[in-house]
């Protein structure tokens, strides 16, 4: 088997994805599949962090459009991520993955409380850890909780799992024209206003260098696929490059 391309990660997936085919909710064979990927990935020694949205069950940002207070809606949807945080990581363990739930919000009966020399612990000990709650804060996205997580835990790469293939110049899934590029700068993506993090997350990542690789999760085997450092997907990073 090829050595690993990174020794730790930060996996960054929509709560959408664990919705599977259905317009809401957790898809149990979903979570089942994403469980078994992430586990496989575990079992090769890579330190894996996983940061997951709510938007399956809540959206605070879409609440707050209706009309709800923005601060109260957004920690309705930090609630949201934490019920896909425990459901995977019931799934997890169920693969015989050891895992730790730790929350940006104190929940003690639920989870640890976000401690990063912990957490880092953790990872060292070789057990998944999920990150629940965002920031903890209203008016940042768990795209953002994902670059800031993945800087304090020292993560390699934020592999952002998505529905499809890749950053394209338009959403694929309306227009099958759109174009997929393989290589971008951070300011391109800013730029270009390319919808795959929001623009404090990729903003982070830049400042900090840390690249990130947007693929289709969905695909079996291509966490494992990207770890082994298989060109897949689109990878960001400080470097300009043509798509």
């Amino acid at each position: 088997m090829s050595r690993p391309a990174y020794k730790r990660v930060l996996l960054k997936i929509s709560g959408e994805v664990l919705a599977g085919d259905q317009p809401f909710g957790i898809d149990s064979r979903m979570i089942d599949y994403i469980a078994s990927e992430i586990a496989e990935v575990a079992a090769m020694g890579v330190e894996v962090a996983v940061v997951i949205g709510g938007g399956n069950i809540f959206r605070g940002i879409d609440a707050a459009d209706g009309g709800m207070e923005r601060a109260s809606a957004d920690y309705m949807g930090m609630l949201a991520t934490m019920l896909n945080a425990l459901a995977l990581q019931n799934a997890l363990e169920k693969q015989g993955a050891v895992t730790r739930v730790q929350s940006a919000i104190e929940m003690r009966q639920l989870a640890e409380g976000y401690i990063r020399r912990r957490a880092i612990r953790h990872l060292e000990k070789k057990r998944v850890v999920i990150f629940a709650a965002g920031t903890g804060n209203p008016y940042f996205s768990t795209d953002t909780a994902a670059a800031l997580r993945a800087m304090e835990i020292g993560a390699d790469i934020i592999l952002k799992g998505t529905k499809v293939s890749g950053i394209y110049d338009d959403d694929p899934m309306k227009n099958p024209r759109a174009t997929k590029y393989t290589k971008l700068s951070f300011l391109a993506v800013i730029d270009k206003r390319l919808k795959v993090m929001d623009s404090t997350a990729i903003s982070l990542c830049m400042d900090h260098n840390l690249p990130i690789i947007v693929f289709n999760v969905k695909e079996k085997g291509n966490i494992k696929r990207v770890v082994l450092g298989e060109q897949l997907g689109t990878l960001v990073t400080d470097e300009a490059a043509p798509a």
